[in-house]
């Protein structure tokens, strides 16, 4: 098996050749730090409806729980920011309204990308470096992604919760493997927000409760995607047409001055959802919008979401 240094080394190439945009690697460790903020996040009902975050507590803060004999944690970025501005939807609140998608939803399920780039990485590592034990996590598992990516030192975690790189802002994926091998580990950076709150003022829901603290349970991305009841009416006119996600906090973000375009095929924009109208999407059935979008991060709230999230812009 190659030494501690060539695998690391073989590890980070081959992250990059399969298209991550950065790559760095913590110890596999109990998150000491993380565990009193999860509960205190937790018992205050921060997560709202998605009762699935009160779920493996343990196994949130402990790799070795998810992995057995786990050593490290290998966490990559993949950038997700589109090559031009996309423009508003015209299918939303009223005649010649627009609603809004957050950006990354306009191309394939990143859950379908990305673990097929995880599963390459294991190949080459099992070729490579020996047979060990490795589990890949795509944002679909007790996994702390965002703490594991401040830990391998991709970023740091800004007061609007996202994880931010010097270099290139925010709009990434998280994913990341658990395994299983010892590596060598990269150092956190420092946190550079500063002073600035823009991300904290620009919440049209308040869902940023202070620094670094997002209530899950007023974001409009929690409202528009994972909500599975009614919106409530104390929502009306906070959304600012936004119909599946929410942009406004990295929009604002000054380090995303810096993001650059992703050159991941899959994620260039459907064209259904770019030609799609507001008479499109109030006459299509639930089969058409299932065959549509069968691929597509829209699917997560579904058809029935997708329809009360237009119906609720309409009405506010």
């Amino acid at each position: 098996m190659a030494a501690t240094h060539d695998r690391t080394i073989l590890i980070k190439q081959e992250s990059r050749r399969l298209g991550f945009d950065f790559c760095g690697i913590s110890k596999a460790e109990f998150l000491e730090e993380e565990a009193p903020r999860l509960e205190k996040w937790l018992e205050e009902g921060k997560q709202g409806k998605m009762s699935y975050m009160e779920n493996y507590f343990d196994l949130r803060l402990d790799p070795k729980k998810l992995v057995p004999g786990a050593k490290s944690v290998v966490s990559v970025l993949l950038n997700y920011f589109p090559a031009s501005p996309l423009a508003p939807l015209s299918h939303g609140r009223g005649e010649g309204g627009e609603t809004k998608i957050s950006k990354y939803a306009y191309g394939k399920d990143y859950h379908f990308v990305i673990k097929e780039k995880l599963f390459q990485l294991i190949d080459f590592i099992k070729k490579n470096i020996g047979d060990v034990n490795v589990r890949a996590f795509v944002d679909s598992a007790p996994v702390m992604d965002k703490v594991w990516a401040k830990k391998s030192g991709l970023g740091w975690i800004g007061k609007n919760s996202n994880l931010i790189t010097k270099t290139n802002g925010s709009f990434f994926f998280i994913a990341e493997l658990i395994v299983d091998l010892e590596l060598e580990y990269d150092g956190e950076i420092p946190d550079y927000c500063g002073s600035c709150t823009k991300c904290i003022d620009a919440c049209p829901t308040n869902a940023i409760s202070q620094p670094y603290v997002v209530d899950g349970s007023k974001c409009i991305s929690y409202f528009t995607i994972e909500l599975k009841e009614n919106i409530p009416e104390g929502m009306k006119g906070k959304f600012d047409d936004w119909m599946f996600g929410c942009d406004i906090c990295q929009d604002v973000c000054p380090w995303n001055s810096f993001s650059t375009s992703h050159h991941e095929p899959h994620f260039k924009p459907k064209q259904e959802i770019l030609n799609f109208t507001r008479k499109d999407w109030e006459a299509t059935s639930e089969e058409v919008f299932n065959k549509v979008f069968a691929d597509s991060p829209l699917m997560r709230p579904g058809y029935k979401g997708i329809k009360r999230n237009l119906e609720f812009l309409r009405l506010t």
